[in-house]
């Protein structure tokens, strides 16, 4: 909506859609009801609970729909409770004890929520969230590694004149230089991807005390491990207070954050290529540059992403920091950090969606590129003065040094110094052979290397 204060449910509302279903309210209450209808079902299976009777096909059935038909209305009503109660998990109990009453599961209502902590069903939510979260990014963190591996196997040959400290340095290829983007990112998505999602179901202190006052005779953590292993697709914590204590969270949001930072580098890499007609950009009909200045296509995707990304960080950041560090057993700081989740991921997602919109524009200036490298001779004094090494003369640096550093080079003046070089015949005409834009030792073959 127009009045919306956050541009992820404003503006960008479109492109974070797919997040609603993950990190929403709707999203947490859905997740709150499955691990509840979970526990009851382990529970009714655990013959050292003959209280809690085993349900027929039809009851478990009945039960499963409750989750698989959850919807934002049955939400609400989740919500009308909790304004009575405030408290949201309390709220969640009751209506669950609401869509049994009247069958035959009503003699199991005590049952719900049994031995638990509001915990014990929030961090298992949580969890979920953030399963169903990096699944949701996964495909476009894909899309933008797969696109520049495409690109990098287009490029791999096209020479590059690269830049050290912004000055010219040894030539490069343009497919090179996305290889290593694509690189990177693929292995902090490795990393992201080996991050164990954990949980708890151990009650108020992670004991199991009120578990055992029932049941002494329960093999709780073999029944809770099912719960959290089988049904939920997590990996127990044993050791943990109320509260899981989120450390693998924190692995998460640095892992997400990486993933960030290093796009932050290609969208501003890319942003000074364009800058340097090394890439121009495809016009989209109907699109402006600027307001004032109609020629003008900028770099707005790339400089959407960046921006994004930054905000992203922020908020993966103080998760990181604050989610591992609580009072005691438990505070209630966590909570409302928590929920805050979905931002993180809604701005990723956003510049994720911007640096492919700004990929999939780019246009290569091959002519600037060869011009560029055709005015930078001085990058050949390293080949030369390498070879002047291993032909033992003297002084080869120094002399390199001397012939270019703050001089206008051309290949005239690098034919005539290597022509005056006591060289093997082999490496002189080696040397006379060479150009900026075929000075790129093994760039294709590096690209050829990527997975």
């Amino acid at each position: 909506m127009i009045t919306d204060i956050s541009p992820i449910d404003g503006r960008y509302a479109t492109k974070v859609a797919p997040l609603s279903e993950c990190f929403s309210e709707y999203a947490l209450l859905k997740n709150r009801v499955k691990v509840e209808v979970m526990w009851l079902l382990a529970l009714c299976k655990e013959s050292g609970i003959p209280e809690c009777r085993a349900v027929s096909s039809r009851e478990e059935e009945q039960l499963r729909a409750i989750v698989t038909n959850f919807s934002p209305e049955e939400a609400e009503k989740i919500k009308k409770i909790e304004a009575v109660t405030n408290h949201d998990v309390k709220a969640v109990e009751y209506y669950l004890k609401d869509q049994i009453t009247g069958s035959s599961l009503e003699e199991l209502s005590e049952f719900l929520h049994f031995a638990c902590t509001s915990e014990d069903i929030n961090n298992l939510s949580h969890a979920l969230m953030l399963k169903d979260g990096t699944a949701a990014l996964r495909p476009l963190q894909e899309q933008i590694i797969n696109t520049l591996k495409a690109l990098a196997h287009e490029f791999k040959d096209i020479a590059m004149l690269a830049r050290t400290h912004g000055q010219t340095a040894s030539p490069t290829t343009v497919g090179k230089e996305l290889a290593v983007f694509a690189a990177r990112l693929q292995k902090q998505s490795s990393n992201i991807a080996r991050v164990e999602l954990l949980g708890k179901l151990n009650g108020a202190v992670g004991n199991f005390n009120a578990h055992l006052s029932a049941y002494p005779q329960v093999d709780w953590t073999r029944l809770a491990k099912g719960v959290i292993e089988n049904d939920l697709g997590l990996v127990q914590n044993l050791f943990t207070t109320q509260i899981e204590p989120h450390d693998y969270m924190a692995e998460l949001f640095d892992a997400m954050a990486r993933w960030n930072t290093i796009l932050t580098d290609l969208n501003r890499d890319l942003w000074t290529y364009i800058s340097m007609a090394y890439f121009g950009q495809k016009t989209v009909t109907g699109e402006i540059g600027s307001s004032t200045m109609p020629h003008k296509v900028n770099p707005i995707d790339f400089e959407n992403s960046e921006g994004n990304c930054g905000l992203a960080n922020a908020l993966f950041g103080h998760l990181s920091a604050k989610l591992p560090i609580s009072r005691l057993q438990r505070d209630l700081t966590d909570s409302t950090v928590l929920r805050n989740m979905g931002v993180g991921f809604g701005y990723s997602m956003i510049a994720y969606h911007s640096t492919i919109k700004g990929l999939s524009k780019l246009k290569l200036n091959e002519q600037k590129l060869c011009d560029d490298l055709d005015n930078a001779w001085e990058v050949m004094a390293e080949p030369i003065q390498t070879v002047m090494r291993k032909a033992g003369i003297e002084k080869p640096y120094e002399k390199l040094k001397e012939l270019t550093r703050g001089q206008k080079i051309d290949r005239e003046t690098i034919r005539q110094f290597v022509e005056g070089l006591d060289l093997a015949d082999e490496d002189k005409k080696r040397l006379l052979a060479m150009s900026p834009a075929s000075y790129v030792g093994m760039a294709a073959k590096i690209v050829e290397l990527l997975d």
